[in-house]
């Protein structure tokens, strides 16, 4: 599966320092080859509400989400928010 990042996604991951960027970095390409064992789990969930159809949450870390969605049904996986999990859904 690809990964793809959208501008706002990036602008989030340079809030973190660089021990944090590591780790959402491993965590999502981790994501990326294991998303079908991970969405049977507590880790990946679909949001709810009409503004977030299609879209998924991600559990990086404790206080970490990334929300994404699937392209197209390429496999390609695009990260539009990451963030602390008090300000990721705003």
């Amino acid at each position: 599966m690809k990964i793809r990042y959208s501008e706002h996604s990036v602008k989030d991951l340079k809030d973190f320092n660089a021990p944090e960027r590591t780790l959402v970095a491993k965590k999502i390409e981790y994501l990326a080859d294991n998303f079908e064992v991970l969405k049977a789990t507590k880790k990946v969930r679909e949001l709810k509400g009409t503004q977030f159809e299609g879209q998924y949450r991600y559990t990086i870390a404790r206080k970490i989400r990334a929300i994404f969605r699937i392209e197209d049904g390429n496999l390609i996986l695009l990260i539009l928010r990451i963030g602390k999990r008090k300000d990721i859904y705003e």
